[in-house]
Parts: C-alpha cells; sequence; structure tokens
C-alpha cells in the first residue's frame, strides 16, 4: 500500500484517486473548491461519469479514500503526488498552465520528505522541467517529477484506467519510474518508459492522431455525399485493415470535448512557436469546424430557410456517458442556428444542468417528444442510447415538419424514409420521404 496524493478532483483526477484506492492505497484527493470537496465529503458527485459514484463511495467508506482542501493535510507524508489540475486552452491556442503552477508551488511548501511528483494532466512539451524548477525553489526535500500521461475517456474512464493499453512514463531518474510503476502493476498493462519530453508528446500526437482519423472521415463523408456513396461500408471496409483498424472511423459532427480541441490546438501552436509548419493539424482543425457547420446547412436546405423554425437537438453533451459540455459540437450548433434566425430548443439525459447555465437561450425540454414538438426539423448531436429505441410514429407526429438531420448516423434512412421523415444523414445516400 502507498500513500498517495491527488490534487484536482476533475474528470481525471477524481477517477485516478478512485481507482487507485479501489487498488488499495491510501488515497487523498486535494482541491481547492471547497464546495466541491464538501459534495464528495457527503457522498455527492461534482461530475457525471458511470460507475465512479460507486467506486468513490466503497473507497471512502473503507477509509483508502479522503478528501480535503487542505495541502498541509494532504501532502506531508505522500509519497506519489499526481497533479490532475485542469490545463485550460490559453489565448491563441497555447494551454494554460496557472492551475498547474500554482499546484507545484503550493505543495512545494509542505514536502516534509522524499516524494515522486507526476504530471498526470495534460501538459505542453517542457513541463516536467517547469514544474520541478517550482519546486526546487520552493524546498530542500528530495523530490522527482515523472511525467505520465492520462488516456481516459470520458463516459468509460473507469475501464480506461482499469485496463489501460499501455502505461506512459517520462522520467530522468528510473527510480522514480519504477516507484510510480509499482502503483499500476496490479493491473498488468505494458509500461513504457521514456524521457520526460517524448512521454509528454505521446499524448499530444495521441489524441492529434485520433482527431486526424475522424477529420478524415469526415472529408471522406463529404466527398460520398457528392459521389453516392456509403461512407459506413467505406469506413467498416477500411476498418477491416489492421493497418488502419476500426477506431475513429465514425464519421459524424466532429469531435469536441476538453481533450481533442485543446490539445491539437496547443501541439499545433507548439508546432508553429517552433517553427515548424503545421498543416496537416490545421487542417484537421478546419474539417472539424466545417462539418459543424455542415448539419446546419442541411437543415437549412431541408427548410429553404432557418428564419423562424423551431429546431430541436437530440443530444448537448460532447459524447454519450457524459454531462461535459467543454467544446461540445452543439455549443457552436446552437450559435448557428440562432444567427440563421432559427428557435432553438434541445434535450440531453446528463447534461441539461450544464446547458442551463452554457445556454440560456435555449429552451430545455425533458425528452425528445417534447422537443420534437411543433418542431419544424430535428438534429441528432449526441448519440445517447435513449436515443436509439425511439417511438418513430410518436416522434413524427409530434413535428410541424418531419425533416430528421442524423448528426451520428444513429438511423436506417429506410426506416425513417418508412416512418414519413425527411431524413439526411452525413455521407450516406438518404431514402427521402415527403409525406
Amino acid at each position: 500500500m502507498a500513500r498517495v496524493c491527488v490534487i484536482g478532483t476533475g474528470y481525471v483526477g477524481l477517477t485516478t484517486g478512485a481507482c487507485f484506492a479501489d487498488l488499495g492505497n491510501q488515497v487523498s484527493c486535494l482541491d481547492i473548491d471547497a464546495a466541491k470537496v464538501g459534495l464528495l465529503r457527503a457522498g455527492g458527485m461534482p461530475i457525471y461519469e458511470p460507475g465512479l459514484e460507486e467506486v468513490v463511495a466503497r473507497n471512502a467508506a473503507a477509509g483508502r479514500l479522503a478528501f480535503t482542501t487542505s495541502y498541509a493535510e494532504a501532502v506531508p507524508g505522500a509519497e506519489v503526488l499526481f497533479i490532475a489540475v485542469n490545463t485550460p486552452q490559453g489565448a491563441g491556442g497555447p494551454a494554460d498552465m496557472s492551475h498547474v503552477e500554482g499546484a507545484a508551488a503550493t505543495l512545494a511548501q509542505h514536502l516534509s520528505g522524499p516524494a515522486v511528483v507526476v504530471n498526470k494532466s495534460t501538459m505542453p512539451i517542457g513541463s516536467a522541467d517547469l514544474v520541478a524548477e517550482i519546486i526546487r525553489r520552493a524546498t530542500s526535500a528530495p523530490f522527482h517529477v515523472v511525467s505520465n500521461p492520462e488516456f481516459l475517456r470520458e463516459g468509460s474512464a473507469l475501464h480506461d484506467f482499469m485496463h489501460p493499453d499501455r502505461v506512459v512514463l517520462g522520467a530522468a531518474e528510473p527510480a522514480a519510474a519504477a516507484r510510480v510503476a509499482a502503483l499500476y502493476a496490479p493491473l498488468g498493462a505494458p509500461v513504457v518508459v521514456t524521457d520526460v519530453r517524448t512521454a509528454e508528446m505521446i499524448k499530444y500526437a495521441s489524441n492529434a492522431f485520433l482527431a486526424t482519423k475522424i477529420s478524415f472521415i469526415n472529408e471522406i463523408a463529404q466527398i460520398c455525399d457528392k459521389t453516392g456513396a456509403d461512407v459506413r461500408e467505406v469506413a467498416r471496409a477500411m476498418g477491416l485493415d489492421a493497418r488502419i483498424a476500426p477506431g475513429f472511423l465514425s464519421a459524424g459532427i466532429g469531435w469536441g470535448g476538453s481533450c481533442f480541441p485543446k490539445d491539437v490546438r496547443a501541439l499545433e501552436y507548439m508546432a508553429a512557436a517552433h517553427g515548424c509548419h503545421p498543416q496537416l493539424l490545421r487542417a484537421v482543425i478546419e474539417i472539424n469546424r466545417d462539418q459543424r457547420l455542415h448539419v446546419v446547412r442541411l437543415a437549412k436546405e431541408a427548410l429553404g430557410g432557418l428564419r423562424g423554425a423551431t429546431v430541436g437537438l437530440l443530444g448537448l453533451a460532447f459524447k454519450p456517458n457524459t454531462d461535459d459540455m467543454r467544446d461540445a459540437p452543439s455549443r457552436e450548433i446552437v450559435e448557428l442556428l440562432q444567427h440563421e434566425g432559427a428557435l432553438v430548443r434541445a434535450c440531453d439525459p446528463a447534461a441539461t444542468e450544464q446547458a442551463a447555465r452554457l445556454l440560456p437561450t435555449v429552451e430545455l425540454c425533458p425528452d425528445p417528444y417534447a422537443t420534437a414538438d411543433e418542431a419544424d426539423a430535428l438534429i441528432l448531436v449526441t448519440e445517447w442510447n435513449e436515443f436509439k429505441q425511439l417511438d418513430l410514429g410518436r416522434l413524427r407526429r409530434a413535428m410541424r415538419r418531419p425533416v430528421l438531420i442524423d448528426g451520428r448516423n444513429l438511423y436506417d434512412p429506410a426506416a425513417m424514409a418508412a416512418a414519413g421523415f425527411e431524413y439526411r444523414s452525413i455521407g450516406r445516400p438518404s431514402k427521402i420521404s415527403v409525406p
């Protein structure tokens, strides 16, 4: 059993702390947000992540997981300290490191003995050196800094932590890497040990490549639209090639969330700042934004204009099984629709509270049928399971005009035509029926 401190209780920090506690370690989760810590102590959850509430409750009850706002309480005696605070996109693209710098400076004041400080948040190349310098200026206690980038997907974070494809550790001191590797040993995953800058680059390169796959298939979908090919069959056949693999080849309205957008932009910024010419990354970003414009164009074409039209969005979170709306496609789609003069309403199984704060001009509905009531068009934005088995007849009868734009290729074109919808999808021939 190790004594672990995790600084930050967002998606990454809370999942990391809960899972390490579940592996038998003594974990303190530290956050300067007193309201969030109070909620966690009371058994509440500040985020929506399937299964996480149960793991937190189990380990808190067992005394292996505690929450605090006090560095003086959590840091002394901790053998491994994970920095898992937010690194949002700054102006112009670079990551905002102010939260990391603050955490490093404060934890340094409370180090009491040998410790390994682990950069868990996604941080720019060179951040391990920055954190080490900040700590070194504030303490004489011995420490090492290790880069351990996270590869958690919101909505499946517990599974991803407990069944990782690999654990990446960047360290200048082999013993420090070995100390962190020991925490992950029960998972039986391959451990990749590199220098710190290579470890930091692995995270950015991985996310940028996955974003590139999505933008690539979306560009293919645009070509399929014009040529009559079916992008789903194209992607399925491509994915059977072991050199390509099927993951991240689903055409739709593109990527969003807390990782891909800021990581691709941050890598593009770092490349440009070092004198490189990141034209591929710039194209990936441009294609992704165009997909959001594309679904609005489809709705506008189907309705003959959007001014005065009522458009309902099915889904607001950037992906299923999360309430996260950071850089969610829905936010830009709402802005584009309203700019064209449409009235927008929406529903989401988990993100309603977030949407009420972020989209105050959108009418939030309790379910898809209320969203469809007297609507001129619906746009499927997030492929929640709850939307897969809708009563299409009821949905169609509720609408003023039966236009449905399927931004995730969730529905079968023939079934939609049989139900009486004017149906559009992404990169697939659509069977269109106008009652």
